[in-house]
């Protein structure tokens, strides 16, 4: 009997779980034998592991084969693991351990002639490698740039089956860790190019500010969409805590480009309005992938044309938006992803929307039937609802409105009051503050609160909807360069509240 041994990684939500694969040789008709919950991508890899030994003029062992995957109780999902696979096969014929294999980690797909290809979840794999105190993780040199975000670990590339067997024998150097990449810089979307649209405006620049929700209703063309692509432009970069936290996400989704893998940038997600709930919030079998909300996460999601999404869809919302996290249940477990993101509803005021409303031929029946599709516990989840009118001709001659730089500048020094001041609750943006927070320990005075409590006893705001408006108003105010709202404060904000209502 002969044992090899080898590492690996399995992925659950953006956590990664060392796997030790253990082949074992023993006499018997031939034959492959997996153990320890694999998919049908493992199962596969008895094909893709034996030819690519073979065709690299090595040999396979004649007899029985047994692989075990522990911990047994973690389902093992993808094609990650065919690289560890094949050392410990090899391992186990050589009958001797190769002590290289005893503190690294094989990351990679092999192609039937010995090639290593990449795979998904290669971030998150390897800072689990570095979280358990592995010293070296071997991936796929499509894989290397991705790999080397990570510090305190050795990240070596491989491109061939043969390369990692003569690295094993101390007759080889793989590729080392690559330098990050800073790449060209996508353009951004000026916020001058949107023509009028004033309180749509400083709407936006208030969502920048505080991290608030958005809804814009109004006529085709009027600049939904160039007002929701231009928030992402208004946002500070990522830290390098959080950049590393959406690449990972990407790197699950398989979403990541290969030359500047590391996202800076707060992402933009627009899904199309026929996603289903899956693709939405993730799912999907085998391993929970991420969905639109989490790849959204620490940036935007716009969702266009709100009223033709399934109300089954949008209702998918609510958990995320008071959360920030997606939690997807599977029989071996939870897979949880982060979606901390900033929501853009976009919808037209009636199904016929004409560019001129005075020329709208629906019933107001069928009006009300259109936009309730979002519904009240939903709204209740926005703080900014805007309503946007046709612009006229005289507009377009006008001079360009503020560019996106000079509002970034204003939202930059509104977040790093807002940070400085929650520091304490270890909140950074207003959005997150807890709501008990502000109407206990930053309690706005008399005659700030008389607005709220009027509204409320009119029934126009729930206990929600006064803490939303509140956010706002810290968000107004820190735009302002003010301590701390007033009266006047919370009165823009509860305008911002009850305009575009889409009811």
């Amino acid at each position: 009997m002969a044992l090899g041994r080898a590492y690996s990684v399995a992925i659950s939500g953006l956590r990664g779980h060392i796997v030790e694969i253990e082949a074992d040789v023993a006499s018997g008709l031939p034959g492959v034998h997996i153990v320890g919950l694999p998919d049908a991508a493992v199962q596969e890899s008895r094909d893709r592991v034996r030819a690519a030994i073979t065709n690299s003029e090595r040999d396979w062992p004649m007899k029985r084969l047994t692989w075990s995957l522990s911990p047994a109780t973690l389902r093992k999902v993808g094609s990650a693991y065919d690289l560890a696979l094949a050392a410990s096969t090899l391992a186990a014929t050589r009958k001797r351990p190769w002590t290289r294999l005893q503190d690294t980690v094989l990351l990679g797909e092999l192609a039937l002639d010995g090639r290593v290809r990449g795979v998904r979840g290669v971030l998150p794999a390897v800072l689990a490698a570095a979280r358990e105190g592995r010293h070296t993780a071997v991936v796929a040199a499509d894989n290397l740039a991705e790999a080397s975000l990570v510090d305190g670990i050795e990240v070596l590339g491989v491109h061939t089956l043969c390369q990692l067997i003569d690295w094993l024998n101390g007759k080889a150097v793989l590729e080392e860790r690559r330098e990050r990449a800073t790449g060209t810089a996508e353009p951004i979307p000026d916020l001058a190019d949107v023509i009028g649209q004033t309180q749509a405006r400083y709407a936006l620049e208030l969502a920048a500010a505080g991290a608030h929700h958005l809804l814009f209703t109004g006529p085709p063309g009027v600049g939904k969409t160039m007002l929701a692509q231009r928030l992402p432009g208004l946002l500070p970069v990522l830290s390098d805590t959080e950049a590393l936290e959406v690449t990972a996400i990407h790197s699950v989704a398989g979403m990541l480009a290969e030359d500047t893998p590391l996202i800076t940038t707060p992402p933009f997600v627009a899904p199309h309005h026929t996603a289903s709930v899956a693709a939405l919030v993730g799912g999907g079998a085998g391993l929970a992938r991420p969905g639109a909300v989490s790849r959204a996460h620490r940036g935007v999601l716009f969702l266009d044309e709100y009223a033709e999404i399934a109300p089954a869809v949008m209702e998918a919302l609510r958990t995320p938006l008071e959360e920030g996290e997606v939690r997807l249940a599977r029989v071996d477990g939870v897979a949880r992803y982060p979606a901390r993101f900033q929501l853009i509803l976009a919808a037209n005021p009636c199904p016929c929307a004409p560019p001129d409303p005075q020329k709208c031929i629906c019933k107001a029946v069928d009006k009300r039937r259109y936009l309730a599709r979002l519904s009240g516990p939903l709204i209740d989840r926005v703080d900014l609802r805007v309503q946007l009118n046709a612009v006229r001709a005289g507009t377009i001659a006008d001079t360009s409105g503020e560019p996106t730089a000079a509002v970034r500048d204003r939202v930059c020094r509104a977040r790093a009051a807002a940070a400085e001041r929650w520091a304490a609750i270890g909140v950074r943006t207003n959005a997150e503050v807890p709501g008990p927070v502000l109407r206990r320990a930053y309690r706005l005075d008399r005659a700030a609160m008389r607005p709220l409590h009027r509204a409320m006893d009119a029934g126009l705001l729930s206990v929600r909807g006064v803490d939303r408006t509140l956010r706002v108003a810290w968000s107004v105010a820190d735009l302002a360069g003010r301590d701390r709202p007033g009266i006047e404060e919370v009165g823009v904000a509860l305008s911002f509240r009850q305009s575009g209502e889409p009811r």
